[in-house]
């Protein structure tokens, strides 16, 4: 019998750091969600990479919590893990945590969660390690990922009817 291969959590871990400057804010002089919930795809896609050494895709962001505006001047830092693995897929956990770097504050400024599927050299979904946990803030990421995964699966049959249902009307 073949047993997935088992792969620690950490290995994975990806954290990337940037100012945020004008032409990443809005008119309020806060960093624009579409450039954040980017950079948090940049980051996650490079933790599953690294999980996988394979290529990978998004599957589907699974979720973007918005907690407090990241400001203009502000450093911002993306810290991505895979927190769970299937068969194919990984479920990644992106923190993005603001500082303001006169200052040193830090405040918890997002969390996302998205979903990734390992790819093979056709392009198929291919086997990925199983995610082994370590420390205390792991073993919650992973127990409590089923959950997450019984969310994402009754959402995706909910946007497939929503597929259906639209697929010929034109708004």
């Amino acid at each position: 019998m073949d047993q997935q291969p088992k792969k620690k959590m950490r290995e994975s871990l990806t954290i990337k750091t940037s100012h945020v400057a004008p032409p990443d804010t809005n008119h309020h002089g806060n960093l624009f969600g579409g450039k954040l919930m980017s950079d948090i795809d940049d980051a996650a896609s490079i933790a599953a990479g690294r999980f996988a050494r394979k290529p990978v895709v998004t599957v589907s962001t699974d979720s973007v919590d918005f907690f407090k505006p990241i400001r203009i001047g502000d450093a911002v830092t993306l810290e991505a893990i895979v927190t769970w693995s299937g068969r194919t897929s990984m479920e990644v956990f992106v923190k993005v945590v603001s500082e303001h770097l006169l200052t040193g504050e830090k405040s918890i400024a997002a969390f996302s969660f998205l979903t990734f599927v390992a790819l093979d050299e056709n392009g198929r979904p291919t086997p990925v390690p199983k995610a082994v946990p370590e420390s205390e803030e792991e073993h919650w990421l992973n127990k409590t990922a089923e959950t997450r995964a019984a969310h994402r699966q009754a959402r995706k049959k909910e946007s497939k009817k929503l597929a259906d249902f639209f697929s010929n009307i034109q708004l």
